[in-house]
């Protein structure tokens, strides 16, 4: 469990999110041979109420963990009204199995949520199995493929409804 862990909002610059972006990227650079994620992000996109971005922290202080949601809207890459976007989920190597993505993704989902978007959205790889079982465990379902690498073979796009349906009337 993940006790002894906080989760701090911080900007999307602030130096802890800044150094799990680049080991995140190290790793996509590894799995896929290439230059990671080249989606473009702007700071400004996860400033609340419009986002959201999380860096979690073990006993000691260190940065362990990382994500964030930014707001999209619909547009010629295949977002939808309400969307909000999943964005640098990452744990560090030592850190993994504690349940940080889960707790992160949960603490996203709820303030994306309150925030009013309608459907969260993530896009991931191929060859990041863990990533794709752990969506599937939260209830996200593969979807259309959406943003900067929509037309890549080995993206795999998933979303979930933020707003349960409401029960049926009798």
């Amino acid at each position: 469990m993940s006790h002894g862990i906080e989760l701090r909002t911080v900007p999307y610059d602030h130096p802890d999110a800044v150094k799990l972006n680049d080991q995140v990227q190290l790793e996509y650079q590894e799995r896929y041979q290439g230059e990671g994620d080249a989606t473009f992000l702007d700071p400004a996109m996860f400033a609340p109420p419009q986002g959201l971005y999380i860096v979690a922290y073990d006993t000691s202080g260190a940065p362990v963990a990382t994500g964030g949601w930014r707001s999209q809207e619909q547009n010629d890459e295949g977002y939808s009204d309400g969307d909000a976007e999943l964005k640098r989920m990452y744990v560090v190597p030592e850190a993994r199995g504690l349940g940080l993505a889960r707790r992160i993704l949960a603490t996203l989902e709820t303030d994306a949520r309150a925030a009013g978007r309608l459907r969260m959205v993530l896009e991931t790889g191929d060859r990041q199995p863990e990533a794709i079982a752990l969506y599937l465990s939260e209830g996200y379902t593969p979807s259309p493929k959406f943003g900067f690498y929509r037309f890549y073979d080995s993206s795999r796009c998933m979303s979930k409804p933020l707003h349960p349906a409401s029960p049926a009337t009798v």
